[in-house]
């Protein structure tokens, strides 16, 4: 069994990992409306995998015989000055998760909860990932500045991936 330590703050990354969904949603949501509907299925794409974290950690909670405690979600944001804007957010999201993560092996290690420290390992090498995809895909959206072809062409290249392939980072989702 976990600890009510551990259980909260693993009941905490569940609520921040829904969070993320939510916001990752309303963005695929901002970029439809925008017509940058590559844009949009590479955003979705995040979601989606925010929710697959979301439901490890859930379902991790539930085999060590914890409680899951789903908490309310504030609403996300809907609208942004623009599509780097829009990824800035996102980037400052993943590292807040990667800063929550960090404190979550923290205490497993404290409370020495070596079956939550060995589960948490793929949080910690994932969101190196999730940082490196988005602050490639705000580079290139640097590079491109206001030069409309460019964002036409990098919106048409997320509408063909994943993800990582298009913004240059390597997808590893198990």
């Amino acid at each position: 069994m976990m600890k009510d330590t551990v259980q909260a703050a693993f009941n905490a990354q569940i609520t921040m990992e829904l969070g993320a969904f939510y916001s990752y949603l309303s963005m695929a949501a901002w970029f439809e409306a925008e017509s940058l509907r590559g844009f949009a299925a590479w955003m979705r794409h995040h979601a989606e995998e925010e929710m697959v974290h979301a439901m490890k950690l859930y379902d991790f909670v539930l085999r060590r015989r914890g409680r899951v405690l789903l908490a309310p979600l504030a609403g996300p944001a809907t609208n942004w000055d623009s599509p780097l804007a829009a990824l800035e957010d996102a980037f400052a999201h993943e590292r807040q998760v990667t800063r929550a993560i960090d404190a979550l092996v923290e205490l497993a290690e404290n409370e020495r909860d070596r079956a939550a420290v060995s589960f948490l390992q793929w949080f910690v090498d994932e969101q190196v990932e999730e940082e490196e995809v988005v602050d490639e895909a705000i580079q290139n959206l640097r590079r491109i500045g206001d030069f409309g072809p460019g964002l036409y062409l990098l919106d048409r290249e997320l509408a063909g991936s994943t993800g990582a392939e298009a913004a240059g980072g390597v997808e590893n989702e198990e």
